[in-house]
């Protein structure tokens, strides 16, 4: 069988390493535009602040990696056109201009996202830089100079990361969010606030409902950065406003969601049963909502990618779905979050309420301890678990992995409460934070009336310390 890879990010090396190593005899064709394959831009603000020394180190596998197992890697070659009909793809090698024409039996969209670049004037003025690939990552890097005025337009995962890498660099930092709240597709306000307040602590400028209009150059060979409230002179500015699925090969050809990103089964098979898709340029199917979501990250990418790799040769691996489980180190704290939050549930008119759990993550007799603020969203009709974010000084990422497969396994607030966790007073209370989280719904649906009939009376177990 001969299968074409389109793309050679996170998805495409993962579903060429799984068709070679079950089916060798299997050929592959990699078509990648750049000149490398799966680069991790997640690692980018770490390149910035020096803890990663080199650039090289963020890529997992190379083109060489790929080839010895049997692929044909064809770096610096672009896709123009895709024809579902006749089952090929015209291709131009972006180095000699020849451009020709390859069929497959099988095709994998693995194309990625691009930097959605707003229509702000002035955005190509060349002091203006975006965040995602390797080249653009040295931009970056090669643009760090002393003492500079940065401006970060966008508080989602990358512009949050950058604000810190370059507040701990010592530069002065203005960070533009046109929401009322930073990260707000991962965290509820309080917690956002509570992230917005430690960038200020940092020096960080955060400005909130504050929308970017333009790029001018301004006096001293500065760029001003214009909004509503004011204009605002600085040395740099990086816009990171978001992805948008690249699909426009496949438009018209396979079925896609209003964001264009490609729709797909639980084979990760598109409409075109010989095409599938993985990664940024399709959906995922969300868990929490039972519905498909377009969730750009590295992680749904890898598992997208190794199924199509499985499944190009059958419906032999389903698809499990995602929570969308992420987590970030911002500054001293940890930022966690898994499925909904609870203004995300409560736009979708779901039947949710929250609780907010705050205590110490190990007993105050130990020679150190921290605080643990955990929101936990559930469906009060069916007490599942929908989704949990955390926020601590205490690294409690792993906590969202634990709830993500609580959710994926479809558990309620009351499996939470009691579920087995061990106790040890150098890492948890005796009650794991994460049970006492779910005792604290338990315990709100039960003064709300809406007792489940496995719970015997509120007075016969422990209930968790009160919020504070």
């Amino acid at each position: 069988m001969k299968v074409i890879i389109v793309g050679s990010t996170h998805a495409g090396t993962a579903a060429a390493r799984e068709i070679l190593t079950r089916h060798p005899e299997t050929t592959v064709t990699i078509y990648e535009r750049n000149d490398n394959v799966s680069f991790v831009s997640s690692g980018i603000y770490l390149y910035l602040t020096g803890v990663i020394q080199h650039l090289e180190d963020m890529f997992y596998a190379s083109p060489a990696d790929l080839t010895a197992m049997g692929a044909a890697v064809k770096t610096q070659h672009n896709v123009l056109r895709i024809d579902t009909a006749h089952k090929s793809v015209q291709v131009a090698n972006m180095q000699t201009g020849a451009v020709f024409v390859d069929t497959y039996d099988k095709l994998i969209m693995a194309t990625g996202s691009s930097v959605i670049v707003p229509p702000i004037m002035g955005i190509d003025h060349e002091k203006v830089l975006l965040c995602k690939n390797y080249q653009q990552a040295e931009q970056l890097y090669q643009s760090l100079r002393p003492n500079q005025q940065v401006a970060i337009v966008g508080a989602g995962y990358m512009g949050t990361e950058l604000a810190e890498s370059y507040a701990s660099m010592g530069h002065r930092v203005k960070l533009f969010h046109s929401h009322s709240q930073i990260l707000n597709n991962y965290l509820g306000p309080e917690m956002a606030g509570a992230a917005a307040q430690l960038l200020r602590d940092h020096q960080v400028d955060v400005h909130l409902d504050e929308r970017v209009t333009g790029f001018t150059s301004g006096p001293d060979d500065q760029l001003v950065v214009e909004t509503a409230q004011g204009d605002y002179p600085v040395d740099l500015a990086i816009v990171c406003a978001g992805f948008m699925p690249n699909t426009e090969l496949l438009r018209g050809q396979v079925a896609m969601d209003r964001h264009g990103a490609i729709l797909i089964n639980k084979y990760v098979q598109t409409s075109n049963p010989d095409i599938y898709a993985a990664g940024d340029a399709c959906v995922v199917n969300y868990n929490p909502t039972g519905q498909p979501a377009y969730t750009p990250l590295a992680t749904n990418a890898l598992r997208q990618g190794a199924l199509a790799g499985i499944n190009v040769f059958g419906d032999l691996q389903p698809y499990m779905g995602t929570q969308a489980t992420s987590a970030m180190q911002l500054f001293d704290h940890t930022m966690a979050t898994t499925g909904l939050t609870y203004p995300a549930a409560k736009k979708r008119e779901l039947p949710v309420r929250h609780v907010v759990y705050q205590g110490d993550w190990r007993p105050a007799y130990m020679p150190s301890t921290a605080k643990v603020t955990i929101d936990l969203v559930y469906d009060y009709q069916s007490r599942q678990i929908l989704g949990a974010q955390f926020w601590s000084q205490h690294d409690i990422a792993q906590a969202a992995n634990t709830v993500s497969v609580m959710i994926q396994n479809q558990n309620t607030i009351d499996d939470l409460a009691y579920v087995d966790m061990f106790f040890q007073p150098n890492f948890n209370q005796p009650f794991n934070y994460l049970n006492l989280v779910g005792q604290l719904a338990v315990k709100q649906e039960y003064q709300r009336g809406n007792q489940t009939p496995h719970i015997t009376a509120p007075g016969n177990w422990p209930m968790p310390p009160e919020q504070g």
